[in-house]
Order: C-alpha cells, then sequence, then structure tokens
C-alpha cells in the first residue's frame, strides 16, 4: 500500500502533539511513575487520537486503519513509552470489543466518553496466577437478579490506579476452558473495587501498572459486552488489535533509536575519526535498519489485510514476535555504541533499553507468539 499526503498530514499532526503534549514532561511523568491520564487524553481527543477508527456518531474520525498505524508509529517515538503505552490501551486494547460488540447504551455511557477523553479505560485481563494463560482466569462473576457479583484479581493492569471503568474479561459459568466467560464493564467508583497496589516497574514507568482486586462487586447484566459466554472469543480477537499497536509502536522506537544513534555517531570522534567512520559500526546499525524496513513492510501489508476484512491473527503473531527481538538489539546495540555515557540513567538510550524489553512480554510472550504459529505450522505446541 502506498501513504498519501493525508497520511503524511496526519502524521505531522501526531508528531506535532507528541512533541507538544508528551515530550516536555517526559522525565517528569518517569521519575513521579505516573502521567496525568485525564489531562493527556483529553488533549490527544481534541486531535481525534482516541477514536481514530471509530464511528464519528460516537465522537470518533471515521478514518480507516492505516491512519492508526500512523499515529501509533509516531507516538511510538515518544520520548516516555509508557504515556504511548497507556493510550494504546484506551484505543485498541480495551475498547474494540465495546465498539464492536457493545450495546447502544453501553456505547453511550462508556465508549463515547472514552473517545472525548473524559475517561480512562483499562483492559482486566491478567491474572497473578495465570499470566498469558487466559483460559486458566478464575476471576468470577456469578449472576444475582439483574446484576453480576464479581470476585478475583487482576494483575499488571495498565492505566489501572487512574480508569474509570475496566473492560474486564470473567468466568460466568462454571465450564472450564475458554467456555463460559463474559466481557463486562466494570466502573472503578463503586463498591468493592480496589486499587491493591501500583507495581514499580522495570520501564515504562511514566504509565501506572496495578494489582486490582473486585470483591463483591456489583455491575448491572446490562453491562455485558456482546453475547454472554462469548467473552473469550471476543477477548482474543481484541487482543489482535492490541498486538498490531505493539508492533507499530515498537516500529517507531526502534526507528527514533536508530535515527539518534547514527546522529551521535556522526558527533563522536574517537581515534581522530568520527565513530559513523567504523565499518563495523557502520554495518551493524545498517543491518538493524534494513531489518526495521521488513518490519514495516509487514505493518503495511497487516494493515492492507485489515483494510480488505481480512483475519490477520498470524500476521499480528509474526508482527509481535518479530519487532519484539528486534527492538531488543536495537536497545542493546543502541546502548553499546553510546558505551559508558549510554549506561548512565540520565540519557534516552538506558530509558529505552529498559522500555524495550516489555514488547516481548505484554500482549501475549514470545513463547505464546510461538505457540499460536507452531499450532498453525501443524506442529505440537
Amino acid at each position: 500500500m502506498r501513504l498519501t499526503k493525508d497520511h503524511a498530514d496526519f502524521r505531522s499532526s501526531v508528531r506535532r502533539f507528541v512533541d507538544d503534549v508528551i515530550n516536555p514532561h517526559a522525565d517528569e511523568w518517569e521519575a513521579a511513575g505516573r502521567f496525568p491520564a485525564h489531562d493527556v487524553f483529553a488533549k490527544a481527543a481534541e486531535q481525534g487520537l482516541l477514536g481514530i477508527e471509530y464511528d464519528g456518531a460516537y465522537g470518533g474520525l471515521d478514518a480507516d486503519h492505516s491512519f492508526q498505524m500512523v499515529a501509533a508509529e509516531e507516538l511510538g517515538g515518544a520520548h516516555a513509552a509508557g504515556v504511548p503505552l497507556a493510550i494504546g490501551v484506551q484505543t485498541m486494547m480495551a475498547t474494540p470489543s465495546l465498539a464492536e460488540f457493545g450495546s447502544e447504551e453501553l456505547k453511550q455511557r462508556f465508549l463515547v466518553p472514552a473517545i472525548a477523553g473524559e475517561h480512562v479505560a483499562a483492559i482486566g485481563v491478567t491474572e497473578p496466577d495465570t499470566g498469558s494463560d487466559v483460559a486458566s482466569l478464575r476471576t468470577s462473576a456469578r449472576r444475582d437478579g439483574d446484576d453480576w457479583v464479581i470476585n478475583g484479581r487482576k494483575m499488571y493492569i495498565t492505566n489501572g490506579a487512574q480508569a474509570d471503568w475496566i473492560c474486564l474479561l470473567a468466568r460466568t459459568s462454571d465450564e472450564g476452558g475458554h467456555r463460559g466467560m463474559s466481557q463486562i464493564v466494570v466502573p472503578t467508583d463503586i463498591p468493592g473495587f480496589e486499587v491493591v497496589s501500583v507495581l514499580d516497574k522495570l520501564g515504562n514507568r511514566s504509565s501506572d501498572t496495578t494489582l486490582l482486586a473486585f470483591d463483591n462487586v456489583r455491575v448491572p447484566i446490562e453491562n455485558t459486552i456482546g453475547t454472554p459466554g462469548r467473552g473469550f472469543q471476543q477477548q482474543m480477537k481484541q487482543f489482535v488489535t492490541e498486538r498490531m499497536y505493539g508492533v507499530y509502536a515498537a516500529t517507531g522506537q526502534c526507528d527514533r533509536a536508530l535515527r539518534l544513534t547514527r546522529q551521535y555517531l556522526h558527533e563522536r570522534t574517537v581515534f581522530g575519526s568520527p565513530l559513523a567512520s567504523k565499518q563495523y559500526v557502520a554495518f551493524r546499525l545498517t543491518e538493524l535498519q534494513a531489518q526495521l524496513e521488513l518490519v514495516r513492510s509487514h505493518n503495511m501489508q497487516a494493515c492492507e489485510a485489515i483494510l480488505a476484512g481480512e483475519d490477520i491473527t498470524r500476521a499480528a503473531t509474526v508482527g509481535k514476535l518479530m519487532v519484539g527481538r528486534l527492538i531488543r538489539e536495537v536497545a542493546d546495540t543502541c546502548l553499546q555504541f553510546h558505551g559508558g555515557g549510554g549506561y548512565i540513567e540520565d540519557t534516552w538510550t538506558a530509558r529505552f533499553f529498559r522500555d524495550a524489553r516489555l514488547v516481548s512480554i505484554g500482549g501475549g510472550a514470545d513463547e505464546v507468539m510461538l505457540q499460536v504459529l507452531a499450532r498453525q505450522d501443524g506442529l505440537p505446541a
């Protein structure tokens, strides 16, 4: 596919948002361990960044997925990866199921304010003892009259400390495995909901990540997204959009890191000549840039498939696996080529090195990606 002038103009507007709203505060938010999500999301909403693909009737831009790809890549180039991560949770992780399967009432109550930046949303899937094994989750929602009564714990929840509502995956019947789960919108201002702790992470420190508790939380049955009992299947579809956002954003992260490192290599003189003149150094960065271009080509192909209405489960899985490995190589190489200075905490290389490691863990670990692909290839996993 070919991007147009409209894409270029949109890319420029997203870049201005990153430069004006995120980057000036990146160090402050990293030190604080959170950023003011409601304030930032309101400004993101003014640019249409929280509802790019959503229906204009709910405040969205009515744009196609190619514009979401452009936005995610540009957001990935921010100086603090935790903020784009939080925006990605809002746009491509917590709201897609609501937009596709939710009732009109649910969309008006929760999707509209999320697109407007008035609500912060989070996705509640992972549990302390389940990790990537979604079929083993134990958080339960038991029907009592016209309400669900929810009990359980959710772990590693991005935006959890500031969320106005959670897109929760819970077990709503006694069927085992992937059966009998439902997605439920759970507001956070009701009795029984608790932010147990905000986790102290290695990277993405500007994003609050939490352990949440649900103790006899009551929400109306009408808060169920889509068909009760089909939550697992709906969440698997939502995971695909989540993974593509991660691939797009990581592409932007890598692009910025390689660009800044090339600039540094021209400025840094060693043994009487620029570091860029050393063949190994030049070849290594060139090799990584070439690999990044292959990932970007894969992104464009996946985007085309989405626009054609095709299933991109495999493309999203391949993309996440490969970019997760690539960004680790890029982070390690860029830090190495900056030498001792790159190891100092105040430098962008140290933050990037820490932030990059999440890509191969969050949204499904590399090993899960390999398991999915092996099964598709007819191999035992």
